[in-house]
């Protein structure tokens, strides 16, 4: 009998702390990732507050705008290569074939020309040779 009461207790302990339990676990992860995801976050606002601190410096500005837009400073001379890949070709290729698309119906009306323009221009390879 005193077996049966104490597996009873037992029981009823295991009832109540199992759920417990359980959502202590579920809240000690869900702390972790929280913890984890706020650490990432301080990285990544560490990292915008290096960024914006170079944003300061002015040379840092004038080479972003040389860099990035091609701004030069009275006097000097900015050279940009408009395609690189053309430099390897020999000298019959290195001419670019002259592309002309069609053109619309001079007869036809302003909405007709409109049509047959955004026709013309829905075909990519319009006025290039063909190729056999």
């Amino acid at each position: 009998m005193r077996g049966a009461i104490l597996i009873g207790i037992v029981v009823m302990l295991a009832v109540t702390l199992v759920p417990t339990i359980r959502s202590l676990i579920q809240q000690q992860h869900g702390t972790s990732e929280t913890r984890a995801s706020i650490a990432q976050q301080r990285e990544t606002v560490a990292a915008l507050e290096r960024q914006a601190a170079l944003w300061k410096d002015p040379s840092y500005v004038e080479v972003q705008a040389r860099e990035r837009l091609k701004f030069v400073r009275v006097g000097d001379r900015a050279y940009s290569v408009i395609d690189p890949s053309q430099t390897d070709r020999p000298d019959d290729a290195a001419a670019a074939p002259v592309v002309s698309a069609p053109m619309a119906n001079d007869a036809a009306p302003w909405y007709g020309k409109v049509w047959q323009s955004i026709q013309i221009a829905d075909r990519p390879t319009a006025g290039l040779p063909q190729k056999k």
